[in-house]
């Protein structure tokens, strides 16, 4: 499930809390963030059950109860204050989600490929906040009528862009190329008189 988004971002109109669209100076795109134990503020035990399927990794448990919001809308969040491998912390929250959510295990390969696209832009937006915004705060995941929104908040004033025109072969600016060719929308919360931003991507299910 790998889409071009056809329209910038912010064009769906503005969102709550601070105005929507982006547009950075050069992001590298992958690589490994420094930080430090973490804090589940919510979140919910996967069954052991729930084992790997078509090359999936089996989910880690984590306690916490899940959240949902009005409509069914259920949100998750994790916390990064005082956190290591913030990287890799975030995709096994993001993957535990994934399976309370029914994403994972995939029963197909459309299914598995949606999956990995989540997990993908879940590393691109929190390596992004480790490069150049001092690391994350807090990773948000949201989940309401096929479509998972991710927020990934941090300290940073800078706009994230994907580079344009995008070459392969120069460093700089891939992951949020990749931000953008993977999701329905994305976009940049703020909150006047409050340092710092939300950076939002929404991803749909298959099918």
């Amino acid at each position: 499930m790998s889409t071009t988004r056809p329209y910038s971002p912010g064009d769906r109109g503005p969102e709550p809390g601070g105005a929507s669209g982006a547009s950075e100076g050069d992001v590298p795109g992958t690589g490994e963030s420094e930080g430090g134990g973490v804090s589940a503020v919510m979140g919910a035990p996967v069954p052991a059950s729930a084992s790997s399927s078509a090359g999936q990794a089996a989910a880690p448990a984590a306690p916490g109860p899940v959240s949902e919001g009005e409509g069914g809308r259920q949100v998750r969040v994790l916390s990064f204050e005082d956190a290591s491998g913030v990287v890799p912390l975030a995709r096994d929250f993001t993957r535990e989600a994934l399976y309370a959510w029914g994403w994972l295990p995939s029963a197909t390969a459309d299914q598995r490929a949606a999956a990995e696209d989540v997990l993908l832009v879940v590393s691109e937006l929190v390596t992004n906040a480790c490069l150049h915004a001092e690391g994350p705060d807090e990773l948000r995941i949201a989940f309401e009528r096929k479509v998972i929104r991710l927020e990934v908040s941090d300290r940073g004033n800078g706009q994230p862009a994907p580079r344009t025109p995008h070459r392969a072969g120069r460093p700089g600016g891939h992951g949020m190329f990749i931000v953008q060719r993977l999701c329905l929308d994305w976009g940049v919360l703020r909150t006047p008189g409050v340092a710092g931003k939300r950076v939002w991507a929404e991803l749909g299910a298959p099918g």
